[in-house]
Protein backbone atom coordinates (compact mmCIF):
# COMPACT_ATOMS: atom_id res chain seq x y z
CA UNK A 1 0.00 0.00 0.00
CA UNK A 2 1.40 3.66 -1.02
CA UNK A 3 1.63 6.27 2.01
CA UNK A 4 -1.14 8.28 0.13
CA UNK A 5 -3.57 5.20 0.17
CA UNK A 6 -2.29 4.65 3.48
CA UNK A 7 -3.06 8.44 4.48
CA UNK A 8 -6.62 8.09 3.28
CA UNK A 9 -7.44 5.36 4.49
CA UNK A 10 -6.11 6.73 8.21
CA UNK A 11 -7.97 9.76 7.64
CA UNK A 12 -11.80 8.33 6.86
CA UNK A 13 -10.94 6.02 9.91
CA UNK A 14 -10.85 9.27 11.88
CA UNK A 15 -14.33 10.69 10.64
CA UNK A 16 -15.95 7.52 10.77
CA UNK A 17 -14.36 6.83 14.39
CA UNK A 18 -17.61 7.75 16.43
CA UNK A 19 -19.79 5.63 14.11
CA UNK A 20 -17.17 2.70 14.73
CA UNK A 21 -17.27 3.56 18.24
CA UNK A 22 -21.11 3.28 18.15
CA UNK A 23 -21.54 0.29 16.39
CA UNK A 24 -19.39 -1.63 18.58
CA UNK A 25 -20.72 -0.67 21.72
CA UNK A 26 -24.88 -1.56 20.13
CA UNK A 27 -23.33 -4.93 18.72
CA UNK A 28 -21.59 -6.21 22.57
CA UNK A 29 -24.17 -7.59 24.09
CA UNK A 30 -25.22 -9.66 21.12
CA UNK A 31 -22.08 -11.58 20.46
CA UNK A 32 -20.61 -13.65 23.07
CA UNK A 33 -17.01 -15.04 22.67
CA UNK A 34 -15.80 -18.83 23.18
CA UNK A 35 -13.56 -21.51 23.09
CA UNK A 36 -14.78 -22.69 19.48
CA UNK A 37 -13.07 -25.48 17.69
CA UNK A 38 -12.86 -28.73 15.61
CA UNK A 39 -13.13 -32.05 17.50
CA UNK A 40 -10.79 -34.75 16.46
CA UNK A 41 -8.38 -36.87 17.12
CA UNK A 42 -7.87 -36.84 14.02
CA UNK A 43 -7.78 -33.23 11.76
CA UNK A 44 -6.48 -32.83 7.88
CA UNK A 45 -5.64 -29.31 7.75
CA UNK A 46 -4.09 -27.65 5.17
CA UNK A 47 -1.90 -24.30 5.03
CA UNK A 48 -2.35 -21.14 2.28
CA UNK A 49 -3.16 -17.81 1.79
CA UNK A 50 -6.34 -15.00 2.06
CA UNK A 51 -6.81 -11.82 2.79
CA UNK A 52 -7.87 -10.51 6.53
CA UNK A 53 -10.14 -7.47 7.28
CA UNK A 54 -9.04 -4.78 9.36
CA UNK A 55 -11.44 -2.22 11.18
CA UNK A 56 -9.95 0.38 9.05
CA UNK A 57 -11.27 -0.75 5.82
CA UNK A 58 -7.53 -2.85 4.74
CA UNK A 59 -7.75 -6.11 3.73
CA UNK A 60 -3.99 -7.63 4.16
CA UNK A 61 -2.52 -10.58 2.59
CA UNK A 62 -1.79 -13.37 4.57
CA UNK A 63 -1.14 -17.11 5.28
CA UNK A 64 -3.09 -19.63 7.72
CA UNK A 65 -3.92 -22.96 8.95
CA UNK A 66 -7.39 -24.35 7.73
CA UNK A 67 -9.37 -27.27 7.25
CA UNK A 68 -8.45 -29.24 4.51
CA UNK A 69 -12.16 -31.35 3.86
CA UNK A 70 -14.93 -31.35 6.54
CA UNK A 71 -13.72 -31.97 10.44
CA UNK A 72 -15.04 -34.66 12.22
CA UNK A 73 -17.45 -31.95 14.60
CA UNK A 74 -17.46 -28.99 15.96
CA UNK A 75 -17.36 -27.92 19.76
CA UNK A 76 -19.16 -26.24 21.98
CA UNK A 77 -22.14 -27.85 20.70
CA UNK A 78 -24.09 -25.03 22.05
CA UNK A 79 -22.10 -22.44 19.27
CA UNK A 80 -24.26 -22.39 16.02
CA UNK A 81 -23.26 -21.56 12.66
CA UNK A 82 -20.32 -23.42 12.89
CA UNK A 83 -17.81 -23.56 10.16
CA UNK A 84 -13.74 -24.17 9.16
CA UNK A 85 -13.02 -22.29 6.16
CA UNK A 86 -9.53 -23.71 4.12
CA UNK A 87 -7.57 -20.36 5.76
CA UNK A 88 -8.53 -18.88 8.87
CA UNK A 89 -6.63 -17.04 11.96
CA UNK A 90 -6.19 -18.34 14.32
CA UNK A 91 -5.99 -21.38 12.58
CA UNK A 92 -8.36 -24.05 13.76
CA UNK A 93 -8.31 -24.75 17.69
CA UNK A 94 -8.17 -28.24 17.88
CA UNK A 95 -9.85 -29.95 20.74
CA UNK A 96 -8.67 -33.74 22.15
CA UNK A 97 -9.10 -35.63 24.91
CA UNK A 98 -5.84 -37.00 27.37
CA UNK A 99 -4.81 -40.03 26.15
CA UNK A 100 -5.86 -39.78 22.35
CA UNK A 101 -3.84 -40.67 19.64
CA UNK A 102 -3.68 -37.46 17.51
CA UNK A 103 -2.65 -37.47 13.95
CA UNK A 104 -2.75 -34.29 12.32
CA UNK A 105 -2.05 -34.34 8.25
CA UNK A 106 -0.88 -30.93 6.91
CA UNK A 107 -1.13 -30.30 3.01
CA UNK A 108 1.25 -27.17 2.13
CA UNK A 109 -1.44 -25.15 0.03
CA UNK A 110 1.00 -21.91 0.10
CA UNK A 111 1.97 -20.19 -2.69
CA UNK A 112 5.23 -22.23 -4.60
CA UNK A 113 7.52 -19.53 -3.71
CA UNK A 114 6.75 -19.83 -0.24
CA UNK A 115 8.44 -23.21 -0.28
CA UNK A 116 7.99 -25.61 2.92
CA UNK A 117 5.85 -25.19 5.68
CA UNK A 118 5.16 -26.99 8.73
CA UNK A 119 3.73 -27.37 12.50
CA UNK A 120 5.26 -27.49 15.62
CA UNK A 121 3.51 -28.80 18.55
CA UNK A 122 5.54 -27.95 21.85
CA UNK A 123 5.01 -29.75 24.81
CA UNK A 124 3.83 -33.12 22.74
CA UNK A 125 6.68 -35.53 21.75
CA UNK A 126 5.49 -35.73 18.19
CA UNK A 127 6.64 -38.43 15.32
CA UNK A 128 6.64 -36.89 11.75
CA UNK A 129 5.65 -39.54 8.61
CA UNK A 130 6.29 -37.75 4.73
CA UNK A 131 6.98 -34.96 4.30
CA UNK A 132 10.75 -33.56 4.09
CA UNK A 133 13.28 -32.90 6.40
CA UNK A 134 13.84 -29.64 7.57
CA UNK A 135 15.88 -27.57 10.62
CA UNK A 136 12.70 -28.25 13.77
CA UNK A 137 10.49 -30.76 12.38
CA UNK A 138 9.14 -32.73 8.69
CA UNK A 139 8.33 -30.35 6.44
CA UNK A 140 5.67 -30.49 3.72
CA UNK A 141 6.85 -29.46 0.33
CA UNK A 142 4.76 -27.56 -1.92
CA UNK A 143 1.64 -29.19 -3.02
CA UNK A 144 3.38 -32.02 -0.25
CA UNK A 145 1.63 -32.96 2.43
CA UNK A 146 3.10 -34.47 6.30
CA UNK A 147 1.63 -36.22 8.68
CA UNK A 148 2.00 -35.63 12.58
CA UNK A 149 1.02 -38.10 15.58
CA UNK A 150 1.26 -38.02 18.76
CA UNK A 151 -0.21 -38.98 21.93
CA UNK A 152 -2.38 -36.13 23.80
CA UNK A 153 -0.82 -35.67 27.38
CA UNK A 154 -1.52 -34.00 30.05
CA UNK A 155 -4.76 -31.26 29.85
CA UNK A 156 -4.54 -27.45 29.69
CA UNK A 157 -4.05 -25.05 26.31
CA UNK A 158 -0.81 -24.88 24.06
CA UNK A 159 -0.24 -23.23 20.85
CA UNK A 160 0.73 -24.30 17.71
CA UNK A 161 2.78 -22.72 14.50
CA UNK A 162 4.82 -23.06 11.70
CA UNK A 163 8.30 -24.72 12.60
CA UNK A 164 9.72 -23.40 8.76
CA UNK A 165 10.93 -19.92 8.63
CA UNK A 166 9.23 -18.82 11.75
CA UNK A 167 9.89 -15.12 11.55
CA UNK A 168 8.08 -14.92 8.54
CA UNK A 169 5.61 -17.60 8.16
CA UNK A 170 3.97 -17.18 11.85
CA UNK A 171 4.02 -13.36 11.27
CA UNK A 172 1.68 -14.34 8.19
CA UNK A 173 -0.67 -15.76 10.47
CA UNK A 174 0.72 -19.46 10.67
CA UNK A 175 -0.41 -20.66 14.26
CA UNK A 176 -3.46 -21.68 16.26
CA UNK A 177 -4.07 -23.25 19.63
CA UNK A 178 -4.91 -26.98 20.59
CA UNK A 179 -6.73 -27.96 24.20
CA UNK A 180 -6.17 -30.76 25.79
CA UNK A 181 -9.19 -31.76 28.40
CA UNK A 182 -9.08 -33.90 30.94
CA UNK A 183 -10.43 -37.52 30.56
CA UNK A 184 -11.71 -37.77 34.08
CA UNK A 185 -13.10 -34.81 35.45
CA UNK A 186 -13.41 -34.32 39.01
CA UNK A 187 -16.01 -35.45 40.76
CA UNK A 188 -15.54 -32.07 43.20
CA UNK A 189 -16.41 -30.38 39.41
CA UNK A 190 -19.69 -32.31 38.81
CA UNK A 191 -21.21 -32.75 41.95
CA UNK A 192 -21.99 -29.03 43.05
CA UNK A 193 -20.49 -29.54 46.30
CA UNK A 194 -17.44 -27.02 45.57
CA UNK A 195 -17.62 -24.54 42.80
CA UNK A 196 -13.99 -23.25 41.19
CA UNK A 197 -10.63 -23.25 41.68
CA UNK A 198 -11.26 -21.07 44.85
CA UNK A 199 -13.56 -23.51 47.12
CA UNK A 200 -16.55 -21.72 47.34
CA UNK A 201 -20.11 -23.27 48.00
CA UNK A 202 -21.93 -23.03 45.24
CA UNK A 203 -24.23 -24.08 42.52
CA UNK A 204 -23.94 -22.03 39.20
CA UNK A 205 -25.02 -25.23 37.62
CA UNK A 206 -28.30 -25.27 39.16
CA UNK A 207 -28.58 -21.63 38.69
CA UNK A 208 -28.21 -21.71 34.96
CA UNK A 209 -30.29 -24.65 34.65
CA UNK A 210 -33.20 -22.69 36.69
CA UNK A 211 -32.89 -19.82 34.12
CA UNK A 212 -32.71 -22.38 31.25
CA UNK A 213 -28.74 -21.84 30.14
CA UNK A 214 -27.03 -23.82 27.89
CA UNK A 215 -24.20 -25.93 29.09
CA UNK A 216 -21.36 -24.03 27.31
CA UNK A 217 -18.11 -25.09 28.51
CA UNK A 218 -16.03 -27.96 26.68
CA UNK A 219 -15.48 -29.68 30.47
CA UNK A 220 -16.40 -29.19 33.78
CA UNK A 221 -12.70 -29.10 34.76
CA UNK A 222 -9.57 -27.53 33.38
CA UNK A 223 -7.38 -30.23 34.71
CA UNK A 224 -7.27 -33.09 36.46
CA UNK A 225 -7.93 -31.49 40.05
CA UNK A 226 -10.51 -30.38 42.00
CA UNK A 227 -9.89 -27.24 42.14
CA UNK A 228 -9.81 -26.60 38.82
CA UNK A 229 -13.71 -26.39 38.32
CA UNK A 230 -15.02 -23.76 35.90
CA UNK A 231 -18.59 -22.46 35.05
CA UNK A 232 -17.77 -20.88 30.99
CA UNK A 233 -14.25 -20.49 28.89
CA UNK A 234 -13.13 -18.09 26.75
CA UNK A 235 -9.69 -18.78 24.48
CA UNK A 236 -7.64 -15.60 23.70
CA UNK A 237 -5.06 -15.48 21.23
CA UNK A 238 -3.01 -12.21 21.25
CA UNK A 239 -0.79 -11.44 18.22
CA UNK A 240 0.61 -8.66 16.03
CA UNK A 241 0.79 -7.46 12.60
CA UNK A 242 3.47 -5.74 10.46
CA UNK A 243 1.33 -4.84 7.48
CA UNK A 244 4.51 -3.69 5.38
CA UNK A 245 6.07 -7.62 5.81
CA UNK A 246 2.54 -8.69 4.32
CA UNK A 247 2.81 -5.95 1.74
CA UNK A 248 6.65 -7.24 0.29
CA UNK A 249 5.37 -10.87 0.54
CA UNK A 250 2.35 -10.32 -1.48
CA UNK A 251 4.70 -8.76 -3.97
CA UNK A 252 7.14 -11.57 -4.12
CA UNK A 253 4.98 -13.89 -4.26
CA UNK A 254 3.14 -12.26 -7.45
CA UNK A 255 6.26 -11.25 -9.02
CA UNK A 256 7.45 -15.45 -8.76
CA UNK A 257 3.98 -16.40 -9.62
CA UNK A 258 4.54 -19.57 -11.89
CA UNK A 259 7.65 -20.48 -10.65
CA UNK A 260 9.45 -24.08 -10.19
CA UNK A 261 9.62 -25.08 -6.72
CA UNK A 262 13.72 -25.50 -5.69
CA UNK A 263 14.61 -23.63 -8.77
CA UNK A 264 17.14 -21.11 -8.32
CA UNK A 265 15.16 -16.97 -7.73
CA UNK A 266 12.00 -19.40 -6.53
CA UNK A 267 11.99 -18.22 -2.85
CA UNK A 268 10.60 -15.37 -1.11
CA UNK A 269 13.23 -13.06 0.38
CA UNK A 270 11.43 -10.89 2.91
CA UNK A 271 12.79 -8.92 5.61
CA UNK A 272 11.21 -9.67 8.96
CA UNK A 273 13.39 -6.71 10.07
CA UNK A 274 12.69 -3.83 11.44
CA UNK A 275 9.67 -4.69 12.65
CA UNK A 276 6.99 -2.01 12.55
CA UNK A 277 3.61 -4.11 13.96
CA UNK A 278 0.42 -1.60 13.19
CA UNK A 279 -2.45 -4.54 14.08
CA UNK A 280 -2.87 -5.29 17.18
CA UNK A 281 -5.14 -8.85 17.41
CA UNK A 282 -7.72 -11.09 19.63
CA UNK A 283 -8.05 -14.33 17.85
CA UNK A 284 -7.56 -12.64 14.70
CA UNK A 285 -9.38 -9.50 14.98
CA UNK A 286 -9.05 -6.17 15.99
CA UNK A 287 -11.66 -4.02 18.60
CA UNK A 288 -14.28 -3.16 17.54
CA UNK A 289 -14.47 -6.45 15.36
CA UNK A 290 -13.78 -8.87 17.84
CA UNK A 291 -16.46 -7.99 19.56
CA UNK A 292 -18.27 -9.52 16.62
CA UNK A 293 -20.19 -13.15 16.91
CA UNK A 294 -18.17 -16.26 16.47
CA UNK A 295 -18.54 -17.40 12.81
CA UNK A 296 -19.83 -13.47 11.42
CA UNK A 297 -20.26 -13.81 7.45
CA UNK A 298 -18.36 -10.55 7.35
CA UNK A 299 -14.92 -12.26 9.04
CA UNK A 300 -14.35 -15.87 6.55
CA UNK A 301 -10.93 -16.25 7.84
CA UNK A 302 -11.04 -15.08 10.91
CA UNK A 303 -14.02 -16.76 12.48
CA UNK A 304 -13.24 -16.16 16.27
CA UNK A 305 -14.41 -13.50 18.60
CA UNK A 306 -13.38 -11.98 21.86
CA UNK A 307 -16.16 -11.03 24.04
CA UNK A 308 -16.96 -12.76 27.09
CA UNK A 309 -19.59 -12.63 29.43
CA UNK A 310 -20.72 -14.09 32.82
CA UNK A 311 -22.72 -13.87 36.42
CA UNK A 312 -21.73 -12.97 39.44
CA UNK A 313 -19.46 -15.68 41.32
CA UNK A 314 -19.38 -17.73 38.22
CA UNK A 315 -15.69 -19.15 37.62
CA UNK A 316 -14.45 -18.13 34.37
CA UNK A 317 -11.42 -20.03 32.45
CA UNK A 318 -9.62 -17.96 30.54
CA UNK A 319 -7.38 -19.55 28.27
CA UNK A 320 -4.76 -17.21 26.87
CA UNK A 321 -2.09 -17.70 24.56
CA UNK A 322 0.78 -15.31 22.73
CA UNK A 323 1.20 -15.88 19.30
CA UNK A 324 3.25 -13.52 17.86
CA UNK A 325 6.79 -11.56 18.83
CA UNK A 326 6.24 -9.53 21.42
CA UNK A 327 4.86 -9.57 24.48
CA UNK A 328 1.82 -7.96 25.41
CA UNK A 329 0.52 -6.90 28.70
CA UNK A 330 -3.01 -7.78 28.88
CA UNK A 331 -5.40 -6.36 31.77
CA UNK A 332 -8.79 -7.79 32.77
CA UNK A 333 -10.44 -5.05 34.82
CA UNK A 334 -12.73 -6.21 37.64
CA UNK A 335 -10.94 -8.86 39.12
CA UNK A 336 -7.25 -10.18 39.29
CA UNK A 337 -6.86 -13.37 37.43
CA UNK A 338 -6.02 -17.12 39.13
CA UNK A 339 -3.40 -18.88 36.80
CA UNK A 340 -3.79 -22.00 37.51
CA UNK A 341 -0.93 -23.42 34.88
CA UNK A 342 1.22 -23.16 31.83
CA UNK A 343 1.73 -24.70 28.65
CA UNK A 344 -0.46 -27.80 30.13
CA UNK A 345 1.47 -27.93 33.30
CA UNK A 346 -0.47 -27.46 36.58
CA UNK A 347 0.72 -25.24 39.07
CA UNK A 348 0.53 -27.26 42.64
CA UNK A 349 1.73 -26.33 46.33
CA UNK A 350 4.84 -28.78 47.84
CA UNK A 351 2.36 -28.85 50.84
CA UNK A 352 -0.32 -31.36 49.66
CA UNK A 353 -0.48 -30.98 46.24
CA UNK A 354 -3.97 -33.52 45.96
CA UNK A 355 -5.39 -30.39 47.79
CA UNK A 356 -3.65 -27.09 47.11
CA UNK A 357 -2.82 -24.58 43.96
CA UNK A 358 0.14 -22.34 43.63
CA UNK A 359 -0.73 -20.23 40.64
CA UNK A 360 0.03 -16.60 41.02
CA UNK A 361 -2.81 -14.16 41.18
CA UNK A 362 -2.11 -11.63 38.11
CA UNK A 363 -3.15 -7.96 37.77
CA UNK A 364 -2.05 -8.45 34.15
CA UNK A 365 -2.21 -11.94 31.83
CA UNK A 366 1.11 -10.96 30.07
CA UNK A 367 1.63 -12.95 27.22
CA UNK A 368 4.80 -13.79 26.26
CA UNK A 369 5.62 -15.35 23.26
CA UNK A 370 4.81 -19.13 22.63
CA UNK A 371 3.47 -19.33 26.06
CA UNK A 372 -0.06 -20.56 26.75
CA UNK A 373 -1.39 -20.48 30.50
CA UNK A 374 -4.91 -21.28 31.71
CA UNK A 375 -6.30 -18.88 35.07
CA UNK A 376 -9.85 -18.36 36.62
CA UNK A 377 -11.77 -15.03 36.32
CA UNK A 378 -14.59 -14.61 39.15
CA UNK A 379 -16.29 -11.11 39.96
CA UNK A 380 -18.76 -10.77 43.03
CA UNK A 381 -19.66 -7.35 43.98
CA UNK A 382 -17.67 -7.19 47.36
CA UNK A 383 -16.17 -4.79 48.28
CA UNK A 384 -18.82 -2.20 46.07
CA UNK A 385 -20.00 -0.67 49.53
CA UNK A 386 -23.61 -0.59 47.95
CA UNK A 387 -26.12 -3.23 47.34
CA UNK A 388 -25.62 -3.81 43.26
CA UNK A 389 -29.09 -5.52 43.32
CA UNK A 390 -30.52 -2.58 44.42
CA UNK A 391 -32.43 -3.97 47.53
CA UNK A 392 -34.70 -1.58 49.32
CA UNK A 393 -36.60 -2.67 52.26
CA UNK A 394 -39.49 -0.14 51.94
CA UNK A 395 -40.57 -1.22 48.21
CA UNK A 396 -43.45 -2.90 47.40
CA UNK A 397 -41.21 -4.76 45.42
CA UNK A 398 -40.83 -8.82 46.85
CA UNK A 399 -37.46 -8.81 44.14
CA UNK A 400 -36.46 -5.78 45.99
CA UNK A 401 -36.31 -6.74 49.45
CA UNK A 402 -34.71 -10.33 48.70
CA UNK A 403 -32.75 -12.06 51.62
CA UNK A 404 -29.28 -12.21 51.86
CA UNK A 405 -27.85 -15.38 54.65
CA UNK A 406 -23.98 -15.42 53.71
CA UNK A 407 -22.30 -18.62 53.55
CA UNK A 408 -19.06 -19.47 55.54
CA UNK A 409 -17.39 -16.65 53.06
CA UNK A 410 -19.85 -13.94 53.34
CA UNK A 411 -21.89 -14.67 49.79
CA UNK A 412 -25.41 -15.85 49.10
CA UNK A 413 -25.09 -18.84 48.16
CA UNK A 414 -27.94 -20.67 49.77
CA UNK A 415 -30.30 -20.08 46.89
CA UNK A 416 -28.90 -20.54 43.46
CA UNK A 417 -32.42 -19.71 42.05
CA UNK A 418 -32.75 -16.30 43.63
CA UNK A 419 -31.55 -12.78 40.91
CA UNK A 420 -28.62 -12.01 44.38
CA UNK A 421 -27.45 -15.66 43.92
CA UNK A 422 -23.83 -14.81 44.79
CA UNK A 423 -24.54 -11.65 46.58
CA UNK A 424 -22.10 -10.49 49.05
CA UNK A 425 -24.01 -10.38 52.18
CA UNK A 426 -22.10 -7.17 53.69
CA UNK A 427 -23.71 -5.21 51.38
CA UNK A 428 -26.96 -6.35 51.51
CA UNK A 429 -29.37 -2.99 51.62
CA UNK A 430 -26.49 -0.91 51.65
CA UNK A 431 -27.86 2.59 49.97
CA UNK A 432 -25.73 3.65 46.85
CA UNK A 433 -26.17 7.48 47.13
CA UNK A 434 -25.29 9.84 50.29
CA UNK A 435 -27.78 12.09 49.19
CA UNK A 436 -30.44 10.72 46.95
CA UNK A 437 -32.84 11.74 44.79
CA UNK A 438 -35.39 8.94 45.18
CA UNK A 439 -36.51 7.21 48.04
CA UNK A 440 -33.28 5.49 49.79
CA UNK A 441 -32.21 6.60 52.83
CA UNK A 442 -29.12 8.30 52.63
CA UNK A 443 -26.32 7.72 54.56
CA UNK A 444 -24.15 5.86 51.10
CA UNK A 445 -20.38 6.29 49.55
CA UNK A 446 -21.64 8.55 46.83
CA UNK A 447 -23.67 11.41 45.55
CA UNK A 448 -25.07 10.68 41.83
CA UNK A 449 -26.25 13.59 40.00
CA UNK A 450 -29.26 14.80 38.95
CA UNK A 451 -30.16 12.04 36.52
CA UNK A 452 -31.17 14.73 34.04
CA UNK A 453 -27.53 15.66 33.59
CA UNK A 454 -25.98 12.60 32.30
CA UNK A 455 -25.53 11.82 28.90
CA UNK A 456 -27.13 8.49 27.90
CA UNK A 457 -26.07 7.19 25.48
CA UNK A 458 -26.90 3.56 23.29
CA UNK A 459 -24.21 2.14 26.04
CA UNK A 460 -24.33 3.15 29.14
CA UNK A 461 -27.00 5.17 31.10
CA UNK A 462 -25.33 5.39 34.32
CA UNK A 463 -27.24 3.06 36.48
CA UNK A 464 -25.20 1.46 39.26
CA UNK A 465 -26.93 -1.54 39.92
CA UNK A 466 -27.37 -4.93 38.52
CA UNK A 467 -30.88 -6.39 36.72
CA UNK A 468 -33.21 -4.16 34.26
CA UNK A 469 -35.92 -3.26 37.24
CA UNK A 470 -32.86 -2.88 39.96
CA UNK A 471 -32.67 1.10 39.64
CA UNK A 472 -36.54 1.30 40.03
CA UNK A 473 -36.28 -1.27 42.87
CA UNK A 474 -33.74 0.96 44.33
CA UNK A 475 -34.55 4.42 43.77
CA UNK A 476 -38.29 4.45 43.51
CA UNK A 477 -39.97 6.29 40.21
CA UNK A 478 -38.52 9.66 40.66
CA UNK A 479 -35.65 10.62 39.53
CA UNK A 480 -34.43 7.22 38.64
CA UNK A 481 -31.06 6.96 36.42
CA UNK A 482 -31.74 4.99 33.68
CA UNK A 483 -29.88 1.49 33.39
CA UNK A 484 -27.25 0.86 31.14
CA UNK A 485 -28.13 -1.27 28.08
CA UNK A 486 -27.28 -1.62 24.45
CA UNK A 487 -29.85 -1.82 21.65
CA UNK A 488 -29.04 -5.06 20.55
CA UNK A 489 -30.25 -5.87 24.02
CA UNK A 490 -32.01 -3.09 25.50
CA UNK A 491 -32.35 -1.92 29.04
CA UNK A 492 -35.70 -3.64 29.75
CA UNK A 493 -33.70 -6.92 29.07
CA UNK A 494 -30.49 -6.42 30.06
CA UNK A 495 -28.58 -4.13 32.31
CA UNK A 496 -25.25 -5.10 33.39
CA UNK A 497 -21.48 -3.36 34.36
CA UNK A 498 -19.08 -3.71 31.60
CA UNK A 499 -15.78 -4.01 32.27
CA UNK A 500 -13.34 -3.05 29.77
CA UNK A 501 -10.27 -6.00 28.76
CA UNK A 502 -7.40 -4.22 27.34
CA UNK A 503 -3.67 -4.16 26.74
CA UNK A 504 -1.54 -2.05 28.90
CA UNK A 505 1.01 -0.90 26.29
CA UNK A 506 -0.77 1.97 25.19
CA UNK A 507 0.00 1.24 21.15
CA UNK A 508 -1.84 -1.95 21.36
CA UNK A 509 -4.98 -0.35 21.50
CA UNK A 510 -5.09 1.32 18.52
CA UNK A 511 -5.22 0.33 14.84
CA UNK A 512 -2.89 1.87 12.70
CA UNK A 513 -2.20 4.51 15.51
CA UNK A 514 -6.27 5.37 15.70
CA UNK A 515 -7.54 5.17 19.09
CA UNK A 516 -10.01 3.02 19.81
CA UNK A 517 -8.78 -0.21 18.29
CA UNK A 518 -5.93 -3.18 18.52
CA UNK A 519 -6.29 -5.27 21.79
CA UNK A 520 -9.57 -4.39 23.45
CA UNK A 521 -12.95 -5.89 24.59
CA UNK A 522 -15.56 -6.03 27.23
CA UNK A 523 -16.34 -8.43 30.20
CA UNK A 524 -19.76 -8.39 30.29
CA UNK A 525 -21.77 -9.23 34.19
CA UNK A 526 -25.18 -9.28 34.19
CA UNK A 527 -27.27 -10.39 36.89
CA UNK A 528 -29.10 -13.84 36.80
CA UNK A 529 -32.14 -13.04 35.10
CA UNK A 530 -30.40 -12.30 31.93
CA UNK A 531 -30.22 -14.87 29.79
CA UNK A 532 -26.95 -15.34 28.59
CA UNK A 533 -27.02 -16.55 24.77
CA UNK A 534 -23.69 -18.39 24.18
CA UNK A 535 -24.97 -19.18 20.32
CA UNK A 536 -24.60 -16.50 18.04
Amino acid sequence: MSATTMKKANSMYRLLLPVITAAALLLTAAAQAAAPGITGPGFNLTAQPAYLSQPDGQAVYSWGYGCNGAPAGFAPAAISGAACNTMQVPGPTLIVHEGDAVTVTLTNNLPTAAGNTSILFPGFNVTATGGVPGLLTTEAAPGGTVTYTFTAGSPGTRAYYSGTQSDLQVEMGLYGAIIVLPTAVPTTCTSGAVNGSFGFAGANGTAEAYWNEKDFRLAAAAYDHGKTCYDREYLFQFSEMDANIHIQALAQVTAKTGCVAGAVGCSLNVPTEPYHPGYYMINGRSMPDDMDSNYAAQYPHQPYNGNPHMHPGEQVLLRIIGQGRWQHPFHEHGNHVRILGRDGNLIVSQINPAANLAGPLLFTTTTTPGLAMDGIFYWTGRGLNWDAYGHNPGSKDASATLSCTPDANGYNTGAPTAINYYEWCQDHNKPLQAAPFGDVAGGGPVTLPDPNLFTNGAWYGGSPYLGPDATVRATGPVGTTPPSGTIANPPSSEAGFAFMWHSHNEREITTNNIFPGGMMMMMLVDSREFVIDESN
